[in-house]
Protein backbone atom coordinates (compact mmCIF):
# COMPACT_ATOMS: atom_id res chain seq x y z
CA UNK A 1 0.00 0.00 0.00
CA UNK A 2 2.39 2.33 -0.96
CA UNK A 3 0.12 4.42 -2.92
CA UNK A 4 -3.61 5.84 -2.70
CA UNK A 5 -6.60 4.41 -3.04
CA UNK A 6 -9.08 5.11 -5.84
CA UNK A 7 -12.82 3.96 -4.44
CA UNK A 8 -15.09 3.91 -7.59
CA UNK A 9 -18.53 3.20 -5.99
CA UNK A 10 -20.81 0.41 -7.49
CA UNK A 11 -18.81 -0.53 -10.55
CA UNK A 12 -15.60 -0.65 -9.67
CA UNK A 13 -12.42 1.04 -10.90
CA UNK A 14 -11.59 -2.32 -13.32
CA UNK A 15 -14.94 -1.70 -15.02
CA UNK A 16 -13.76 2.39 -15.58
CA UNK A 17 -10.89 0.37 -17.26
CA UNK A 18 -12.93 -1.97 -18.94
CA UNK A 19 -15.32 0.33 -20.31
CA UNK A 20 -12.68 3.19 -21.31
CA UNK A 21 -10.01 0.13 -23.05
CA UNK A 22 -13.32 -1.27 -24.98
CA UNK A 23 -14.12 2.14 -26.67
CA UNK A 24 -10.57 3.06 -27.21
CA UNK A 25 -9.86 -0.53 -28.85
CA UNK A 26 -12.28 -0.55 -30.93
CA UNK A 27 -11.89 2.58 -32.69
CA UNK A 28 -8.07 2.02 -32.23
CA UNK A 29 -7.93 -1.61 -34.42
CA UNK A 30 -10.01 0.33 -37.05
CA UNK A 31 -7.28 2.91 -37.34
CA UNK A 32 -5.24 0.70 -38.03
CA UNK A 33 -6.89 -1.71 -39.92
CA UNK A 34 -8.77 1.25 -41.79
CA UNK A 35 -5.62 2.94 -42.82
CA UNK A 36 -5.04 0.19 -45.03
CA UNK A 37 -8.54 0.26 -46.67
CA UNK A 38 -8.03 3.83 -47.46
CA UNK A 39 -4.78 3.08 -48.81
CA UNK A 40 -5.94 -0.23 -51.13
CA UNK A 41 -9.57 1.41 -51.72
CA UNK A 42 -7.94 4.18 -53.44
CA UNK A 43 -5.60 2.32 -55.29
CA UNK A 44 -7.92 0.32 -56.35
CA UNK A 45 -9.93 3.09 -57.15
CA UNK A 46 -7.05 4.86 -59.46
CA UNK A 47 -6.55 1.57 -60.91
CA UNK A 48 -10.11 1.15 -62.63
CA UNK A 49 -10.61 4.96 -63.17
CA UNK A 50 -13.55 4.78 -60.56
CA UNK A 51 -13.40 8.50 -59.66
CA UNK A 52 -17.12 8.11 -57.89
CA UNK A 53 -14.94 5.75 -55.37
CA UNK A 54 -12.68 8.79 -55.10
CA UNK A 55 -14.98 11.55 -53.95
CA UNK A 56 -16.98 8.76 -51.61
CA UNK A 57 -13.27 8.27 -50.32
CA UNK A 58 -12.81 11.52 -49.44
CA UNK A 59 -15.46 12.15 -47.35
CA UNK A 60 -14.37 8.63 -45.83
CA UNK A 61 -10.99 10.08 -45.01
CA UNK A 62 -12.48 12.85 -42.86
CA UNK A 63 -14.61 10.91 -40.71
CA UNK A 64 -11.64 8.47 -39.94
CA UNK A 65 -9.40 11.80 -39.21
CA UNK A 66 -11.94 12.59 -36.55
CA UNK A 67 -12.64 9.44 -35.06
CA UNK A 68 -9.62 7.88 -34.48
CA UNK A 69 -7.19 10.97 -34.26
CA UNK A 70 -9.78 12.90 -31.31
CA UNK A 71 -11.77 9.83 -30.04
CA UNK A 72 -9.15 7.18 -30.31
CA UNK A 73 -6.26 10.27 -28.65
CA UNK A 74 -8.58 11.28 -26.00
CA UNK A 75 -9.69 7.54 -24.61
CA UNK A 76 -6.08 6.22 -25.18
CA UNK A 77 -5.20 9.14 -22.78
CA UNK A 78 -7.89 7.86 -20.34
CA UNK A 79 -6.98 4.67 -20.08
CA UNK A 80 -3.54 5.84 -18.37
CA UNK A 81 -5.37 8.35 -16.25
CA UNK A 82 -7.44 4.87 -15.23
CA UNK A 83 -4.58 2.42 -15.04
CA UNK A 84 -2.46 4.41 -13.18
CA UNK A 85 -4.92 5.26 -10.71
CA UNK A 86 -6.57 1.57 -10.19
CA UNK A 87 -3.42 -0.69 -10.43
CA UNK A 88 -0.47 1.77 -9.84
CA UNK A 89 1.91 -1.27 -9.15
CA UNK A 90 1.16 -2.98 -12.02
CA UNK A 91 1.15 0.19 -14.08
CA UNK A 92 4.78 1.40 -12.86
CA UNK A 93 6.34 -2.41 -13.68
CA UNK A 94 4.91 -1.70 -17.42
CA UNK A 95 6.35 1.65 -17.62
CA UNK A 96 10.34 0.49 -16.01
CA UNK A 97 10.48 -2.73 -17.97
CA UNK A 98 9.38 -1.38 -21.42
CA UNK A 99 10.43 2.46 -20.90
CA UNK A 100 11.87 1.98 -24.56
CA UNK A 101 9.02 0.53 -26.25
CA UNK A 102 6.82 3.21 -25.00
CA UNK A 103 8.87 5.78 -25.90
CA UNK A 104 8.92 4.05 -29.47
CA UNK A 105 5.07 3.74 -29.22
CA UNK A 106 4.81 7.55 -28.53
CA UNK A 107 6.96 8.79 -31.49
CA UNK A 108 5.44 6.18 -33.76
CA UNK A 109 1.96 7.09 -32.21
CA UNK A 110 2.96 10.92 -33.44
CA UNK A 111 3.97 10.40 -36.97
CA UNK A 112 1.01 8.49 -37.54
CA UNK A 113 -1.63 11.32 -36.48
CA UNK A 114 0.56 13.37 -38.67
CA UNK A 115 0.46 11.21 -41.60
CA UNK A 116 -3.89 10.97 -41.18
CA UNK A 117 -3.97 14.82 -41.16
CA UNK A 118 -1.56 15.13 -44.49
CA UNK A 119 -3.74 12.06 -45.75
CA UNK A 120 -6.83 14.44 -45.46
CA UNK A 121 -5.77 17.74 -46.28
CA UNK A 122 -4.29 17.32 -49.24
CA UNK A 123 -6.65 15.22 -51.68
CA UNK A 124 -6.65 17.30 -54.76
CA UNK A 125 -3.54 19.01 -53.94
CA UNK A 126 -0.83 17.16 -54.86
CA UNK A 127 -0.27 14.42 -57.46
CA UNK A 128 -2.83 10.95 -57.12
CA UNK A 129 0.52 8.65 -57.01
CA UNK A 130 2.01 10.81 -53.66
CA UNK A 131 -1.33 11.04 -52.15
CA UNK A 132 -1.46 7.22 -52.73
CA UNK A 133 2.58 6.87 -51.21
CA UNK A 134 1.48 8.69 -47.96
CA UNK A 135 -1.77 6.74 -47.41
CA UNK A 136 0.09 3.68 -47.87
CA UNK A 137 2.99 5.05 -45.05
CA UNK A 138 0.17 5.86 -43.00
CA UNK A 139 -1.15 2.31 -42.93
CA UNK A 140 2.22 1.00 -41.89
CA UNK A 141 2.87 3.13 -39.58
CA UNK A 142 -0.33 2.63 -37.87
CA UNK A 143 0.22 -1.67 -38.28
CA UNK A 144 3.83 -1.14 -36.53
CA UNK A 145 1.86 0.53 -33.10
CA UNK A 146 0.09 -2.51 -33.27
CA UNK A 147 3.55 -4.48 -32.98
CA UNK A 148 4.60 -2.49 -30.29
CA UNK A 149 1.54 -2.42 -28.16
CA UNK A 150 0.83 -5.94 -29.01
CA UNK A 151 4.03 -7.29 -27.30
CA UNK A 152 3.24 -5.27 -24.26
CA UNK A 153 -0.59 -6.18 -23.97
CA UNK A 154 0.50 -10.06 -24.11
CA UNK A 155 3.44 -9.70 -21.68
CA UNK A 156 0.55 -8.99 -18.63
CA UNK A 157 -1.07 -12.75 -19.47
CA UNK A 158 2.45 -14.40 -20.42
CA UNK A 159 5.67 -12.53 -19.18
CA UNK A 160 8.00 -15.67 -20.27
CA UNK A 161 10.15 -17.85 -19.05
CA UNK A 162 13.25 -15.90 -19.30
CA UNK A 163 11.78 -12.22 -18.02
CA UNK A 164 10.29 -14.33 -14.95
CA UNK A 165 13.92 -15.51 -14.15
CA UNK A 166 14.78 -12.23 -13.48
CA UNK A 167 11.96 -10.76 -11.96
CA UNK A 168 11.82 -8.84 -8.73
CA UNK A 169 16.15 -8.80 -9.38
CA UNK A 170 15.74 -5.05 -10.87
CA UNK A 171 17.92 -6.47 -13.94
CA UNK A 172 14.09 -7.29 -16.02
CA UNK A 173 14.96 -4.29 -18.80
CA UNK A 174 17.97 -7.59 -19.65
CA UNK A 175 14.89 -9.89 -20.75
CA UNK A 176 13.34 -7.13 -22.87
CA UNK A 177 12.82 -9.02 -25.99
CA UNK A 178 12.16 -12.32 -24.03
CA UNK A 179 9.23 -10.26 -22.66
CA UNK A 180 7.82 -8.65 -25.56
CA UNK A 181 8.02 -11.72 -27.72
CA UNK A 182 6.46 -13.73 -25.36
CA UNK A 183 4.61 -16.49 -26.13
CA UNK A 184 1.21 -15.18 -26.67
CA UNK A 185 2.89 -12.75 -29.22
CA UNK A 186 2.52 -14.66 -32.74
CA UNK A 187 -1.37 -15.77 -32.07
CA UNK A 188 -2.25 -12.44 -30.58
CA UNK A 189 -0.82 -10.52 -33.27
CA UNK A 190 -2.37 -12.34 -35.78
CA UNK A 191 -5.95 -12.07 -34.13
CA UNK A 192 -5.53 -8.89 -33.92
CA UNK A 193 -4.29 -7.95 -37.45
CA UNK A 194 -7.90 -9.79 -38.43
CA UNK A 195 -9.95 -8.19 -36.25
CA UNK A 196 -8.06 -4.85 -37.51
CA UNK A 197 -9.35 -5.39 -41.26
CA UNK A 198 -12.58 -6.51 -40.13
CA UNK A 199 -13.29 -3.70 -38.33
CA UNK A 200 -12.37 -1.87 -41.32
CA UNK A 201 -14.80 -3.20 -43.45
CA UNK A 202 -17.78 -2.86 -40.62
CA UNK A 203 -16.95 0.83 -40.45
CA UNK A 204 -16.85 1.39 -44.35
CA UNK A 205 -20.22 -0.54 -44.42
CA UNK A 206 -21.35 2.04 -41.68
CA UNK A 207 -20.23 4.96 -43.57
CA UNK A 208 -21.06 3.92 -46.71
CA UNK A 209 -24.85 2.11 -46.18
CA UNK A 210 -26.30 6.05 -45.94
CA UNK A 211 -25.35 6.25 -50.08
CA UNK A 212 -28.64 6.87 -52.07
CA UNK A 213 -29.11 3.01 -53.91
CA UNK A 214 -31.23 4.47 -56.58
CA UNK A 215 -29.46 7.77 -57.29
CA UNK A 216 -25.71 6.05 -56.52
CA UNK A 217 -26.63 2.26 -57.32
CA UNK A 218 -24.12 1.09 -59.19
CA UNK A 219 -21.51 3.57 -56.22
CA UNK A 220 -22.93 2.11 -53.76
CA UNK A 221 -22.93 -1.67 -54.79
CA UNK A 222 -19.55 -2.04 -55.70
CA UNK A 223 -18.52 0.02 -52.53
CA UNK A 224 -20.52 -2.01 -49.84
CA UNK A 225 -19.13 -5.35 -51.24
CA UNK A 226 -15.84 -3.91 -51.25
CA UNK A 227 -16.57 -3.46 -47.28
CA UNK A 228 -18.00 -6.74 -46.82
CA UNK A 229 -15.06 -8.43 -48.16
CA UNK A 230 -13.05 -7.10 -45.58
CA UNK A 231 -15.13 -8.43 -43.02
CA UNK A 232 -16.41 -11.94 -44.12
CA UNK A 233 -12.86 -13.72 -44.51
CA UNK A 234 -11.75 -12.34 -41.09
CA UNK A 235 -14.65 -13.89 -39.16
CA UNK A 236 -13.95 -16.97 -40.77
CA UNK A 237 -10.55 -17.30 -40.11
CA UNK A 238 -10.50 -16.13 -36.33
CA UNK A 239 -11.41 -18.98 -34.79
CA UNK A 240 -8.45 -20.72 -35.82
CA UNK A 241 -6.17 -17.92 -34.61
CA UNK A 242 -8.05 -17.79 -31.16
CA UNK A 243 -7.08 -21.66 -30.99
CA UNK A 244 -3.71 -21.01 -31.21
CA UNK A 245 -3.99 -18.82 -29.33
CA UNK A 246 -5.73 -20.94 -26.02
CA UNK A 247 -3.08 -23.27 -27.35
CA UNK A 248 -0.23 -20.70 -25.93
CA UNK A 249 -1.49 -19.54 -22.68
CA UNK A 250 -0.69 -21.32 -19.32
CA UNK A 251 -2.67 -24.42 -18.73
CA UNK A 252 -3.83 -22.86 -15.42
CA UNK A 253 -5.60 -19.46 -16.94
CA UNK A 254 -7.34 -22.25 -19.62
CA UNK A 255 -8.55 -23.95 -16.36
CA UNK A 256 -10.62 -20.83 -15.78
CA UNK A 257 -12.54 -21.76 -19.21
CA UNK A 258 -13.50 -25.47 -18.16
CA UNK A 259 -13.87 -24.20 -14.41
CA UNK A 260 -16.38 -21.57 -15.41
CA UNK A 261 -18.16 -24.08 -17.77
CA UNK A 262 -18.39 -26.82 -14.70
CA UNK A 263 -19.93 -24.05 -12.57
CA UNK A 264 -21.74 -21.61 -14.68
CA UNK A 265 -25.18 -22.75 -12.44
CA UNK A 266 -23.44 -22.15 -9.60
CA UNK A 267 -22.33 -18.62 -10.31
CA UNK A 268 -18.38 -18.96 -8.72
CA UNK A 269 -16.48 -17.66 -11.57
CA UNK A 270 -18.77 -18.18 -14.94
CA UNK A 271 -17.65 -14.60 -16.40
CA UNK A 272 -14.80 -16.40 -18.85
CA UNK A 273 -17.03 -18.99 -19.95
CA UNK A 274 -19.86 -16.23 -20.35
CA UNK A 275 -17.96 -13.92 -22.51
CA UNK A 276 -16.13 -16.22 -24.57
CA UNK A 277 -19.77 -17.77 -25.44
CA UNK A 278 -21.13 -14.29 -26.70
CA UNK A 279 -17.81 -13.86 -28.52
CA UNK A 280 -18.70 -16.63 -30.31
CA UNK A 281 -22.12 -15.75 -30.93
CA UNK A 282 -21.28 -12.26 -31.95
CA UNK A 283 -18.53 -13.37 -34.57
CA UNK A 284 -20.49 -15.76 -36.30
CA UNK A 285 -23.22 -13.52 -35.99
CA UNK A 286 -21.91 -10.95 -37.64
CA UNK A 287 -19.99 -13.06 -40.44
CA UNK A 288 -23.81 -14.41 -41.39
CA UNK A 289 -25.54 -10.91 -41.69
CA UNK A 290 -22.64 -9.43 -43.63
CA UNK A 291 -22.97 -12.24 -46.34
CA UNK A 292 -26.72 -12.11 -46.43
CA UNK A 293 -27.90 -7.99 -46.08
CA UNK A 294 -24.70 -6.73 -47.17
CA UNK A 295 -22.64 -9.36 -49.98
CA UNK A 296 -25.64 -10.30 -51.81
CA UNK A 297 -27.71 -7.09 -51.20
CA UNK A 298 -26.20 -4.59 -50.95
CA UNK A 299 -28.51 -2.15 -52.82
CA UNK A 300 -31.07 -2.61 -50.48
CA UNK A 301 -28.15 -2.37 -47.01
CA UNK A 302 -29.41 0.53 -45.47
CA UNK A 303 -27.98 2.23 -42.01
CA UNK A 304 -29.92 0.62 -39.98
CA UNK A 305 -28.54 -3.06 -40.86
CA UNK A 306 -24.87 -1.35 -40.68
CA UNK A 307 -25.51 0.05 -37.48
CA UNK A 308 -26.72 -3.24 -35.99
CA UNK A 309 -23.57 -4.94 -37.28
CA UNK A 310 -21.07 -2.50 -35.48
CA UNK A 311 -22.62 -2.95 -32.24
CA UNK A 312 -22.67 -6.38 -32.97
CA UNK A 313 -18.77 -6.02 -33.52
CA UNK A 314 -18.55 -3.91 -30.13
CA UNK A 315 -20.14 -6.93 -28.64
CA UNK A 316 -17.71 -9.26 -30.53
CA UNK A 317 -14.44 -6.77 -28.95
CA UNK A 318 -15.61 -6.02 -25.23
CA UNK A 319 -16.66 -9.70 -24.60
CA UNK A 320 -13.24 -10.80 -26.20
CA UNK A 321 -11.27 -7.92 -24.54
CA UNK A 322 -13.22 -9.15 -21.18
CA UNK A 323 -12.12 -12.58 -21.42
CA UNK A 324 -8.96 -11.85 -22.68
CA UNK A 325 -8.39 -10.05 -19.20
CA UNK A 326 -9.96 -12.47 -16.57
CA UNK A 327 -7.78 -15.22 -18.30
CA UNK A 328 -4.61 -13.11 -16.04
CA UNK A 329 -6.58 -13.87 -13.42
CA UNK A 330 -5.48 -14.36 -10.49
CA UNK A 331 -2.73 -12.10 -12.07
CA UNK A 332 -2.15 -9.00 -13.31
CA UNK A 333 1.27 -9.77 -14.42
CA UNK A 334 1.25 -13.64 -14.93
CA UNK A 335 3.15 -15.99 -12.73
CA UNK A 336 4.37 -12.41 -11.24
CA UNK A 337 1.90 -9.94 -9.52
CA UNK A 338 -1.24 -10.19 -8.40
CA UNK A 339 -4.70 -8.39 -9.63
CA UNK A 340 -4.19 -6.62 -6.16
CA UNK A 341 -0.89 -5.48 -6.74
CA UNK A 342 0.84 -7.94 -4.16
CA UNK A 343 4.18 -9.78 -6.19
CA UNK A 344 4.67 -13.65 -5.60
CA UNK A 345 7.71 -12.79 -3.62
CA UNK A 346 6.18 -10.46 -1.26
CA UNK A 347 4.11 -13.06 0.26
CA UNK A 348 6.71 -14.65 2.62
CA UNK A 349 7.68 -11.13 4.02
CA UNK A 350 4.26 -10.21 4.10
CA UNK A 351 2.64 -13.19 6.11
CA UNK A 352 5.78 -13.27 8.92
CA UNK A 353 6.18 -9.08 9.26
CA UNK A 354 2.94 -8.04 8.44
CA UNK A 355 0.97 -6.06 5.29
CA UNK A 356 0.10 -3.08 6.52
CA UNK A 357 3.87 -2.76 8.01
CA UNK A 358 5.20 -0.82 5.70
CA UNK A 359 2.06 1.50 4.56
CA UNK A 360 2.20 4.72 4.18
CA UNK A 361 -1.25 5.38 4.73
CA UNK A 362 -1.55 3.64 8.38
CA UNK A 363 -1.62 5.64 11.34
CA UNK A 364 -1.22 4.08 14.99
CA UNK A 365 -3.60 4.32 17.63
CA UNK A 366 -4.22 7.15 19.25
CA UNK A 367 -1.82 8.70 21.80
CA UNK A 368 0.10 5.86 21.27
CA UNK A 369 -2.89 3.10 22.08
CA UNK A 370 -3.84 -0.15 19.87
CA UNK A 371 -5.19 0.48 17.16
CA UNK A 372 -8.71 0.27 16.06
CA UNK A 373 -9.06 -3.21 14.49
CA UNK A 374 -12.16 -1.98 12.43
CA UNK A 375 -9.78 1.06 10.61
CA UNK A 376 -6.87 -1.30 10.47
CA UNK A 377 -9.73 -3.99 8.81
CA UNK A 378 -10.97 -1.47 6.32
CA UNK A 379 -7.24 -0.68 5.38
CA UNK A 380 -6.39 -4.58 4.64
CA UNK A 381 -9.71 -4.51 2.66
CA UNK A 382 -8.78 -1.07 0.66
CA UNK A 383 -5.32 -2.38 0.12
CA UNK A 384 -6.08 -6.48 -0.67
CA UNK A 385 -9.43 -6.53 -2.00
CA UNK A 386 -10.56 -3.69 -3.38
CA UNK A 387 -9.23 -4.00 -6.53
CA UNK A 388 -11.58 -6.48 -7.27
CA UNK A 389 -14.49 -5.68 -5.08
CA UNK A 390 -16.75 -3.22 -3.97
CA UNK A 391 -18.54 -2.90 -0.90
CA UNK A 392 -22.15 -3.10 -1.99
CA UNK A 393 -22.18 -2.83 -5.60
CA UNK A 394 -20.04 -5.02 -8.20
CA UNK A 395 -18.70 -7.66 -6.57
CA UNK A 396 -20.04 -6.21 -3.55
CA UNK A 397 -18.47 -7.77 -0.08
CA UNK A 398 -22.16 -7.44 1.79
CA UNK A 399 -23.73 -9.41 -1.44
CA UNK A 400 -21.15 -12.02 -1.14
CA UNK A 401 -20.96 -12.40 2.48
CA UNK A 402 -24.76 -11.78 2.67
CA UNK A 403 -25.88 -14.30 5.67
CA UNK A 404 -22.71 -15.03 7.48
CA UNK A 405 -21.58 -14.57 10.67
CA UNK A 406 -17.82 -13.17 11.79
CA UNK A 407 -16.86 -17.16 12.21
CA UNK A 408 -17.90 -17.86 8.98
CA UNK A 409 -16.05 -15.00 7.18
CA UNK A 410 -13.06 -15.98 9.19
CA UNK A 411 -13.36 -19.68 7.72
CA UNK A 412 -13.34 -18.35 4.36
CA UNK A 413 -10.23 -15.63 5.16
CA UNK A 414 -8.36 -18.70 6.21
CA UNK A 415 -9.01 -20.66 3.13
CA UNK A 416 -7.48 -17.87 0.90
CA UNK A 417 -4.93 -17.56 3.32
CA UNK A 418 -3.61 -20.88 2.61
CA UNK A 419 -4.43 -21.14 -0.71
CA UNK A 420 -4.36 -24.91 -0.82
CA UNK A 421 -4.16 -26.66 -3.94
CA UNK A 422 -7.60 -27.88 -3.50
CA UNK A 423 -9.31 -24.04 -2.91
CA UNK A 424 -11.86 -23.38 -5.47
CA UNK A 425 -10.65 -19.71 -4.78
CA UNK A 426 -6.98 -20.53 -5.82
CA UNK A 427 -8.02 -20.48 -9.69
CA UNK A 428 -9.15 -17.03 -9.65
CA UNK A 429 -8.19 -14.77 -6.37
CA UNK A 430 -5.30 -14.13 -4.87
CA UNK A 431 -3.66 -15.24 -1.46
CA UNK A 432 -4.51 -13.33 1.08
CA UNK A 433 -1.28 -12.39 2.94
CA UNK A 434 -1.00 -10.94 6.35
CA UNK A 435 -0.38 -12.05 9.95
CA UNK A 436 -3.16 -13.65 11.87
CA UNK A 437 -3.49 -10.64 13.66
CA UNK A 438 -4.16 -8.68 9.91
CA UNK A 439 -6.47 -10.84 8.91
CA UNK A 440 -8.99 -10.92 12.23
CA UNK A 441 -8.83 -7.18 11.65
CA UNK A 442 -10.30 -8.15 8.39
CA UNK A 443 -12.47 -10.79 9.51
CA UNK A 444 -14.04 -7.76 12.19
CA UNK A 445 -14.47 -5.51 9.39
CA UNK A 446 -16.47 -7.35 7.13
CA UNK A 447 -18.81 -8.61 9.86
CA UNK A 448 -19.23 -5.26 10.42
CA UNK A 449 -19.74 -4.31 6.76
CA UNK A 450 -22.64 -6.95 6.41
CA UNK A 451 -24.36 -6.81 9.52
CA UNK A 452 -24.51 -2.96 8.77
CA UNK A 453 -24.08 -2.64 5.07
CA UNK A 454 -23.12 0.98 3.40
CA UNK A 455 -25.96 2.62 0.91
CA UNK A 456 -23.66 3.55 -2.26
CA UNK A 457 -24.70 5.68 -5.09
CA UNK A 458 -22.72 6.72 -7.69
CA UNK A 459 -21.51 10.67 -5.80
CA UNK A 460 -20.46 8.70 -3.07
CA UNK A 461 -17.11 9.70 -1.63
CA UNK A 462 -14.20 7.95 -0.12
CA UNK A 463 -11.70 9.70 1.76
CA UNK A 464 -7.58 8.30 1.08
CA UNK A 465 -6.66 5.98 3.77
Amino acid sequence: MNYPVWYVPLIGSGWVIGIIAIIHVYISHFAIGGGLFLAMTEHKALKEGRKDWLVKLKGYSKFFLILTGVVGAMTGVAIWFAIGLASPEGTSTLIHNFVFGWAMEWVVFIVELTLAAAYYYTWDRIPEKLHLKIAYLYAGTSYVTLVIINGILTFMLTPGAGWLSVAGTGNEASKFFDAFFNPTYWPSLMLRTLVCMSLAGIYALVFFSRLDGHREGETKVTMIRWAAKWVIPAYILMPFFFAWYLWMVPAAQRELLSFGISTIGAGAFTQVTRMALVTLLTTATVAGVVYFLAFLSPKSFNLGYALAIFFLGFMAMGSTESAREMLRKPYVIGNFMYSNGIRKYQLEGFNENGFMTNSLWVAPGVNGGPADPLKMGQRFFLGQCLPCHTLSGYRGMTRLLRGRDEKSIGNILQMLHEAKETSPYRKYMPPLSGTPEEIRDLQAYLAHLVADPPVETSATTKSTP
